[in-house]
Formats: C-alpha cells, structure tokens, sequence
C-alpha cells in the first residue's frame, strides 16, 4: 500500500524526515518547515492539519519503504547470512554518505514521552516490523546451519536490533561514521560462531 501524496505534500514529508533525522520530533516547527519548503506555514497545514498528523505520514511511509527494501533482501539474497550483511551493509552506506545517517524511528523511540500516540504507535510497528523480519532471517539462518544464537530468534533479533541502532548513536556521536560497521559486523561474526 503506498501512501500517495500531492508533489509539493511529497516535499513537505522529504523535508520533515530530514528535520527528524537532525533531531527529531521535538526540534522542529511549522515555522521551520516553511522557512526550508518556501511556503508559509498555512500552506502546510493545507496538506496536513498538525505536526502529528505529517509526522504520522512520514513515519507511515518510512515504514513501508523499510518493509520493502526487507522484502527486497529476502528476494535478491539466497541465504540468511548474506541478507544480514547487506542490512548492516545498506546502514553503513547510509551513515558513510551522511543521505540518511539515523533511522527516524530510533530516533522518535527516544522522545516516546513526549510525542503524540498516533506517532508512537507508528513507532512502535516499526521496531515490531524490523523484529519480526530480523526473527525471520535469524531462525532461517539456524536451520540453514549459518546462525547459533543463545536465545529465542525474536530475542536474538532484538539484541542484534539494539547493536544496529547504538552503533548509529556511537557513529553519530563520534562523528565517526567507520564505527559502525566496527561494532555491527563482530555482533554478526558472533551470531555465526557456534556457543
């Protein structure tokens, strides 16, 4: 299901995923917004009533376009091993070339407080989303002989969730954007060494 908006509606949403990834939900206003579109700020809410309602769009289709670059690997992959490294792989290009440095949702999960429902709840069946496909490749993955893991898939995949999005925290951080594939890439050697 995509999530069809007006080009200029289109703009809105690439603008404020940048803002979120700066800084999240908290760090931004309409003002902000309209200053960086070129718009005034009546015009954005022409195309969406409230910061939570555009947040909750751009999350929506964060979400999908997550869902399927996973099912792309799943296609384009012939073992779990391989599809794994080309997840860590795909965030270490992102973090290296500074286009998407951070995922959103990681970095809306730290401001869950404070932000409104519906935006959580978008958060949250993100992280469901990723834990469930990163569950996925993990059980493939022990039946293919590839993984050995010391609990649960759905455990494991939220432990290999948590390594992935503090390593994007370190490299953030740090300013160091190598970082990342040095924490990622021993949590997925350990993944594949027997316990």
């Amino acid at each position: 299901m995509t999530i069809e908006l007006s080009p200029k509606a289109a703009e809105i949403a690439a603008h404020t995923r940048a803002l979120l990834v700066a800084g999240g939900y908290n760090s931004f206003s309409y003002a902000d917004l309209a200053e960086r579109v070129g718009i005034t700020k009546a015009s954005i809410h022409h195309h969406f009533p409230s910061k939570a309602a555009l947040v909750q769009t751009v999350v929506a289709r964060y979400r999908e376009e997550a869902r399927q670059g996973l099912a792309s690997l799943e296609r384009q992959f012939d073992d779990p091993l391989s599809e794994l490294n080309a997840y860590a792989d795909y965030w270490a290009g992102c973090i290296r070339s500074g286009e998407h440095p951070f995922c959103i949702c990681a970095m809306l999960a730290t401001e869950m407080p404070t932000i409104p429902e519906d935006v959580a709840a978008e958060v949250r069946a993100h992280f469901h989303d990723l834990n469930a496909w990163l569950a996925s490749v993990l059980k493939r993955g022990v039946g293919a002989g590839q993984f050995h893991l010391l609990n649960s898939p759905a455990i494991s995949a939220r432990s290999f969730m948590a390594v992935v999005h503090g390593a994007m925290l370190v490299a953030r951080a740090l300013d160091d954007p190598k970082s990342f594939a040095a924490i990622v890439q021993p949590a997925i050697l350990k993944l594949t060494q027997p316990a």
